[in-house]
């Protein structure tokens, strides 16, 4: 089990209606206020690379096992 407090922050500021779930809207949205270029397929495709449980979102743990499986 991964620590999850290294990426908590990163998660908080992806999860701007802090429900405690990422959605793909959500990821996009930080994604274009960054400067990236992300349209919604790209977002649900991130998101589906995360989604441990596939229920279409994803939880912080979810996103700690993504980002310490795949290092920058």
């Amino acid at each position: 089990m991964v620590d999850t407090s290294t990426y908590l922050p990163t998660f908080q500021l992806i999860d701007t209606d802090g429900d405690g779930l990422i959605s793909a809207g959500e990821l996009r949205n930080r994604m274009r206020e960054l400067g990236a270029e992300a349209d919604e397929d790209v977002a649900v495709e991130m998101v589906r690379a995360m989604d441990g449980d596939k229920d279409g979102l994803v939880c912080l743990e979810e996103l700690c096992e993504f980002l310490s499986s795949h290092p920058l």
